[in-house]
């Protein structure tokens, strides 16, 4: 591996506070940053997580994220890092590492992938990929029998609590169904990108955009789904419990869907 080499302590700090530009050009980068004992792309993710654990969203974390990015972290390594401490860290915390993160990874929406989906016509997906740091993943076609348009699915974590990313086409709804539970059990739904609708049985629906949540207990009818206008990602946790089975019913009619705006 490269040597890795920093000055940013000398210029920003050398004349002001010369023994503290030492310790960062010198100790910091010059040898802890070069230990061989821990490869180069694992350090770049373990500096992000923890200043995001420290709260800090400054230029610094841009630096950081630039840098783990450069080492060969994807996207979808970032998101799942920071998805992951996410839950120990807290949320909020996430979401402003995500808004910085999404620049820095903002070649994706451009990108090969990006001009390919576009090409074949479909730059509607290529912008709302784009909206969002998370992956679209591949077809859904093991569920696909129990949505109404097509869908999409990508593991983000399967480790602890799973949370997949789930991406429907305009117009796109799963069936009603019940995540049944003997304890705890459930589901959250955490709106990523787009717009979508949620809706308990005997309840109105609920619209849900980027950063809207939904928690939904054990043994609740419910469906959820894409606005007819609009593509829809969201994030859905698996909540621990004893005794969990999923029970797919009837499809959402279109008479109901059509219903909403």
């Amino acid at each position: 591996m490269k040597k890795i080499t920093q000055d940013a302590g000398r210029k920003a700090l050398g004349e002001f506070a010369p023994e503290f530009a030492h310790f960062n050009d010198d100790v910091l980068f010059g040898e802890n940053w070069n230990n061989p004992d821990l490869d180069h792309k694992t350090r770049c993710i373990i500096t992000v997580v923890a200043l995001m654990a420290s709260g800090v969203t400054d230029s610094s974390l841009k630096y950081h994220l630039e840098n783990a990015k450069r080492a060969g972290v994807t996207r979808k390594e970032i998101a799942a890092a920071v998805t992951h401490v996410g839950f120990y860290a807290g949320w909020p915390k996430a979401w402003a590492v995500f808004n910085m993160a999404k620049e820095v990874w903002a070649e994706k929406a451009t990108g090969a992938e990006a001009a390919e989906a576009a090409s074949g016509g479909d730059a509607e997906r290529a912008a709302h990929e784009s909206a969002m740091i998370f992956p679209i993943g591949a077809p859904n076609d093991g569920f696909k029998q129990y949505f109404s348009g097509r869908s999409y699915l990508a593991p983000v974590s399967r480790e602890q609590v799973g949370i997949f990313n789930v991406t429907f086409e305009p117009g796109c709804r799963n069936n009603w169904h019940i995540h049944h539970a003997e304890k705890g059990g459930g589901q959250i739904l955490i709106c990523v990108a787009g717009r979508g609708w949620y809706q308990a049985w005997g309840e109105d629906a609920v619209e849900m955009k980027a950063g809207d949540v939904v928690n939904i207990p054990a043994g609740v009818k419910h469906w959820h789904g894409a606005a007819r206008d609009s593509w829809f990602s969201h994030l859905a946790v698996e909540v621990p419990g004893e005794g969990n089975s999923n029970e797919w019913l009837e499809p959402v009619s279109q008479a109901q869907y059509d219903k909403l705006p």
